[in-house]
């Protein structure tokens, strides 16, 4: 039977999920208050993404209590959007006092410049999502099909410019916010409006809001510490001295794919244009309704930005939005980007203040023997007057702090056992790992409990070869959906199985290239004896100033990547 193509497709079950749900309503709130069990219902676990929460499981015990009968431990990873990845002392301590109160002691730095917080019970949802709102940040829109928490820079070279972006990145983050009262009604218990089943104004998504999750940074070279084109919309700031005069416009970047399905694949985003600053957030506004409007919405493999960008062209994309806006993007304008790492130790802005960049494993903030990393956090919190910024490297910056204060910060941290920057590896400093097991529902294989293990063996290779102090970019995950962004890593690991990853070499330092695959599900005594002749190669051959993925491409252990759709080739 010869199937009809101008027959509608048909939507994904989600679709039909936000249609019935009243605006993210859904029965949240019977779930809720439903004390027979620790989960919600398949469906209000969908919608609860979109007020920044994931229903998960322990998985580490999860066969043991399926053996005897019982309910799996459920509990809930909560995620706080962070606008910029600025917060304040108070916001700090605010968000950290809950890690103890309601989650699992520990805190976690995101790759979207976000906190998370774990193991959540259901019974305490509601009071933690109010409290972290007493904090003056919040949970909405933090996942779900929608657009995520702006990123912007967090470690700029002019203060003056850092703070034109992050206003840039806050009035996107203001502006795309869902309207829907749902959110103040299920957790802030805020009043209704309108009776049950009445529609709310979304002037932006619309009853079923977008075909799935959208992502937007803001950069300014020459770093790109955002990972910038990797974003479904990218806006790259253009200095003239103190000030940004415009931004250009990158659109269709995205770095999930599947296992075995070579129609899904990583994408870096194309740049269209440039526009003024007062331009941004029209020109923002307008591209999420395209992708609203041509999004496929009947594969959630195919729903994401980069596909209706790839599928229709760039061009076409220009063209959509030039005629939405009703007048045209101008042409862009030179850039160019060194490194996608953050800065590391004491910097000095412009007006004499200091920032100084930490590094954080994994992104996982904790406190144990020998290492307390939330006592230090904390108590500078208390003591110093600051700004945190967290990277979207996983890692946080205190700024704004005086000289007559560095000392005691250094001292802060160094009392409670934290390893400084000038202490570890460049491998190590430019590290990023997934959460993935034992709470990540899509996990194939460990990564934020592996990959500290794999540097471990790779900087014995590495001092003995004399590279400790070169960036080498190594980024795992523990499924192919990409939240590490292991695409853009110089050496990317991607779960496959059980102890095997995929392996793949060959990104640019500065994010403007993806890596290939170089083994296939391999083991880690594999990945090991695989990349030892690799950099040991690196350092008997490398021309001056060569970075390891631009040497790889170099001397042909994989063929550069130069557009998505031929990643797999």
């Amino acid at each position: 039977m010869i199937s009809d193509p101008n027959k509608p497709k048909k939507l994904s079950a989600n679709e039909g999920i936000k249609e019935r749900s009243n605006f993210l309503r859904g029965t949240i709130s019977e779930s809720l208050s439903d004390d027979s069990t620790g989960s919600i219902s398949a469906e209000d676990a969908q919608l609860t993404k979109f007020h920044g929460t994931y229903m998960q499981d322990d998985r580490d015990i999860r066969a043991s209590l399926i053996k005897e009968k019982k309910e799996k431990a459920y509990s809930f990873m909560i995620r706080v959007r962070v606008p910029g990845g600025v917060c304040t002392p108070s916001q700090w301590i605010g968000i950290d006092k809950l890690a103890d109160k309601f989650g699992e002691s520990t805190l976690k730095l995101t790759t979207r410049q976000a906190f998370q917080l774990y193991g959540v019970l259901k019974r305490n949802l509601k009071q933690t999502m109010k409290e972290i709102n007493d904090t003056l940040l919040d949970t909405l829109a933090a996942c779900g099909d929608v657009n995520r928490n702006v990123m912007s820079p967090s470690n700029p070279f002019e203060s003056s410019l850092h703070q034109q972006a992050l206003d840039v990145a806050q009035n996107l983050h203001d502006h795309l916010t869902p309207q829907t009262s749902s959110y103040a009604e299920i957790w802030l218990d805020g009043e209704k409006q309108g009776g049950i089943g009445e529609e709310s104004v979304e002037p932006i998504y619309g009853k079923t809001y977008l075909p799935r999750k959208f992502k937007i940074a803001v950069a300014l070279p020459p770093r790109n510490d955002v990972d910038v084109f990797s974003n479904c919309l990218g806006f790259v700031g253009i200095a003239d001295g103190e000030k940004v005069v415009g931004y250009n416009v990158l659109v269709g970047g995205g770095l999930g794919m599947t296992h075995g399905k070579t129609t899904t694949f990583p994408r870096l985003a194309d740049v269209i244009g440039f526009c003024t600053p007062d331009q941004v957030v029209q020109v923002a506004e307008e591209v999420v309704k395209i992708q609203r409007d041509f999004g496929d919405r009947s594969d959630r493999r195919h729903a994401r930005m980069k596909y209706t960008v790839e599928d229709r062209g760039a061009d076409w994309m220009l063209e959509e939005l030039n005629r939405r806006l009703g007048w045209e993007l101008q042409e862009s304008r030179e850039f160019n980007f060194d490194s996608t790492t953050d800065r590391y130790g004491w910097t000095e802005d412009a007006d004499g203040k200091w920032a100084y960049g930490l590094f954080v494993e994994g992104g996982r903030l904790r406190d144990e023997e020998g290492s307390r990393g939330r006592v230090a956090l904390r108590k500078i919190a208390e003591e110093i007057p600051c700004q945190f910024r967290l990277t979207a490297n996983q890692n946080v910056i205190i700024a704004r702090v005086a000289a007559e204060d560095k000392e005691k910060l250094v001292g802060i941290l160094s009392d409670n056992g934290m390893t400084l920057p000038d202490q570890l590896s460049g491998i190590r400093l430019n590290s990023i790992a997934c959460t993935a097991l034992p709470t990540c529902s899509l996990a194939l294989a460990e990564s934020e409990r592996y990959l500290p293990q794999l540097v471990d063996e790779l900087e014995s290779i590495i001092d003995r070869l004399g590279l400790r102090g070169e960036s080498i970019a190594i980024r795992s995950t523990g499924c192919p959906n990409g939240c590490g962004r292991p695409y853009l890593g110089e050496i990317g690991l991607v779960g496959k199985a059980p102890g095997k990853y995929n392996l793949y070499l060959g990104a640019g330092l500065d994010g403007t290239r993806l890596n290939k695959l170089y083994r296939p599900a391999i083991t880690h005594e594999e990945i090991v004896d695989e990349l030892r002749p690799v950099l040991e190669d690196f350092a008997a051959n490398r021309d001056p100033e060569e970075r390891f993925g631009d040497f790889c491409i170099r001397k042909s252990y994989v063929n550069a990547t130069v557009k998505g759709s031929d990643f797999h080739e």
